[in-house]
């Protein structure tokens, strides 16, 4: 997957639409914590249910595998990592998240996953079984999906509430708690770029295409990106520190491409010391499918465009 394919999965609408007469509150379960992190007790449905959520049957064999291993009792990472196991198997599908034109909504696709969904809904089924205890409803992993995926936890309905690059995900989920980029702890070294993807290539957004005023927003949006302190660990230093890696962990892979800093996501998943990639794969000679690849050292050395990685660790 390139770095085009991989940010034209995550299109959005303009956070100056507001689609009120859209709307509807639907009340879920009273608070919510993961791990000192509070979730709002709403969710706020702008669209269809069945347009925002897909794959009832898929989340209904996700729950049942739950109950009966009692995933909710596993360490965050742990328990995110066997939710992604769970989905090994599932079609890898592109632009699962255009879902509107213009209104922006949280939104699960379970029946086809890319790489980018394929660790956000493990880390969502996650947090969720831990929330609250059974019966857990596609409401309650929206709500979860929508803490990790929009800037400060909320979606407003609009395009700079969705959080585009993961350089700002990891940095917006670990000043709200959610976790923690270990990247420098692990030997990590500076890396700058000026991030213009999405202004170059907005042609391939349909959000973009549709709404030609979110431009200037989007370039707001990628200059402070570009100003965010950045680091990652060089492909050549990655096999040395797999042993530190654990189960669940977010890695993100840096590409050469000098307009953008990942091209690809996915998670960690351990064997002994080693750590094998978990992840939505896009080509054809491994499946177009979530797979559990290789070690993640050695994934980095199939394309010259792998440069090296960063590390994140949800901690709640």
């Amino acid at each position: 997957m390139n770095r085009r394919d991989f940010l034209t999965a995550l299109p959005a609408a303009s956070t100056s639409l507001l689609f009120s007469s859209c709307s509807a509150t639907t009340p879920t379960s009273p608070p919510v914590a993961t791990g000192g992190i509070s979730a709002d007790a709403t969710f706020t449905q702008r669209l269809p249910m069945s347009t925002i959520f897909k794959g009832n049957d898929k989340f209904a064999s996700l729950c049942a595998q739950a109950q009966r291993g009692n995933w909710a009792a596993l360490p965050i990472g742990y328990r995110a990592a066997t939710v992604a196991r769970a989905l090994v198997g599932t079609p890898y599908v592109s632009f699962t998240l255009e879902i509107d034109n213009r209104i922006e909504s949280p939104s699960v696709n379970l029946l086809g996953l890319d790489c980018w969904t394929f660790f956000e809904c493990s880390l969502a089924f996650a947090r969720m079984i831990r929330s609250k205890p059974a019966p857990w409803t596609p409401t309650d992993m929206l709500r979860f999906i929508e803490l990790e995926r929009y800037r400060g936890g909320h979606c407003d309905g609009g395009y700079l509430s969705r959080i585009h690059h993961l350089e700002e995900l990891f940095a917006d989920n670990q000043r709200r708690g959610l976790g923690q980029n270990i990247t420098r702890s692990l030997g990590g070294v500076p890396i700058q770029r000026t991030i213009r993807e999405m202004q170059v290539g907005w042609r391939q957004y349909r959000y973009l295409k549709n709404n030609p005023s979110l431009r200037t927003g989007i370039a707001t949006v990628e200059n402070r990106v570009s100003r965010l302190p950045v680091t990652y660990i060089p492909r050549r230093s990655v096999a040395g520190i797999e042993p530190l890696l654990a189960d669940g962990d977010v890695l993100a892979i840096v590409c050469s491409d000098s307009g953008g800093y990942t091209s690809h996501v996915g998670m960690a998943m351990k064997q002994g010391r080693d750590c094998h990639f978990m992840h939505a794969t896009s080509k054809r000679d491994k499946g177009r499918r979530c797979i559990i690849d290789k070690r993640i050292s050695s994934y980095l050395y199939e394309s010259n465009s792998h440069a090296g990685l960063i590390v994140f660790r949800p901690t709640a």
